[in-house]
């Protein structure tokens, strides 16, 4: 079953102009960025803050990370990583929703971005308050909420997911007989509950990079590269979903890449997850999965304008003044209410290892 939310989420025609806007700002400001490298570099590495990206983000920013002792792994990883990691200051290179969970699971470090603009179509489409409502109305259901969310979404749910552990968290709950309520993304929603037969209410929101990916134009794609794979979060439609050799969470995306003998891949998602991607199989040929951009209008062409906004020159700006207003703030009494659902996830994907 699928609840409708279109009253609380923006119009395609305004999402698409501002993310027309936004990736244009985005590649005008690449042209400059080249420049500030190894400066942001030198300052990074004497301040002892640790940098924190997103496989999403640009390539530049990933190296960046790897070559001062931080990290580039997928939301999971990031929060594992920050809340362990003994720096007492963090840059989150990567979307709204990121930089609040390091804070919440690191209340007493400093967390900052290089953007406080950078948000999340997901989280957008998930309103605080027309989701409690939404809960209230259905108070015998789990509530299970992607990461994808805002703070104050995460500390109305019961439990907090990433898509590499969605899957084993709704099984296991759906083998003690709870019935769910799933927010935001509905195709990763309708993904979960068709691996796990899970009684689940979704709310209906979706990404706007992955909703983009359409078979229109893989068949001649295929035709080009027989031997191609085809890669896909579950974020992204059933139709391309169906054709997958391999569905998962970036992290898995990954590694599906490295194990599965295809010599070539077409990769649906972010088209940043190129970066680490091509690292693991510097052999192999990678490709965008077409989006329905191919002849046609665009939003996002496989890059989110919010991960776009990630410039080398807000990092150098953050380090060149730590009261740049870029610092991110949860509320105390906000925080302790998501660090339980937040604090289930870490030790449920703990238990998943041991």
């Amino acid at each position: 079953m699928t609840v409708h939310m279109d009253d609380y989420i923006a119009t395609r025609a305004d999402v698409r102009a501002y993310l027309e806007s936004a990736l244009a700002d985005a590649d005008r400001a690449s042209i400059r960025e080249s420049d500030l490298y190894d400066e942001v570099k030198d300052k990074l590495l004497s301040s002892g803050a640790r940098l924190v990206a997103h496989y999403y983000v640009d390539p530049e920013i990933q190296r960046l990370a790897e070559d001062t002792g931080g990290i580039v792994s997928d939301s999971l990883e990031m929060a594992r990583f920050g809340a362990t990691d003994p720096a007492s200051k963090l840059i989150v290179a990567g979307v709204s929703f990121m930089g609040e969970t390091a804070k919440i699971l690191s209340p007493e470090k400093q967390v900052f971005m290089p953007t406080l603009e950078a948000t999340c179509s997901l989280d957008l489409g998930c309103p605080e308050e027309a989701f409690s409502a939404f809960c209230d109305a259905h108070p015998d259901r789990t509530v299970v909420v992607y990461a994808n969310t805002s703070a104050a979404v995460k500390a109305r749910a019961d439990w907090v997911v990433t898509s590499s552990i969605a899957v084993e968290v709704v099984e296991a709950l759906a083998a003690k007989g709870e019935s769910i309520i799933w927010a935001p993304d509905r195709y990763l929603g309708r993904y979960v509950q068709k691996q796990t037969g899970a009684d689940m209410l979704l709310w209906d929101s979706a990404c706007v990079v992955h909703e983009e990916f359409r078979l229109h134009d893989l068949d001649a794609l295929k035709a080009i590269h027989p031997e191609a794979g085809l890669l896909v979060h579950p974020e992204s439609p059933d139709e391309m979903i169906e054709r997958a050799d391999a569905v998962g969470s970036t992290s898995q995306l990954i590694d599906a890449a490295k194990w599965l003998p295809n010599p070539t891949f077409i990769v649906a998602t972010d088209k940043g997850i190129f970066y680490k991607m091509q690292q693991q199989v510097p052999d192999k040929l990678l490709l965008e999965a077409p989006t329905r951009g191919a002849g046609g209008t665009c939003q996002s062409c496989a890059h989110c304008p919010w991960m776009a906004m990630n410039r080398l020159s807000g990092i150098n700006y953050v380090l060149d003044s730590w009261d740049s207003g870029c610092e991110v703030l949860v509320d105390p009494m906000l925080g302790e209410r998501a660090m339980k659902p937040l604090t289930r996830m870490l030790e449920f994907k703990a238990s998943l290892s041991a």
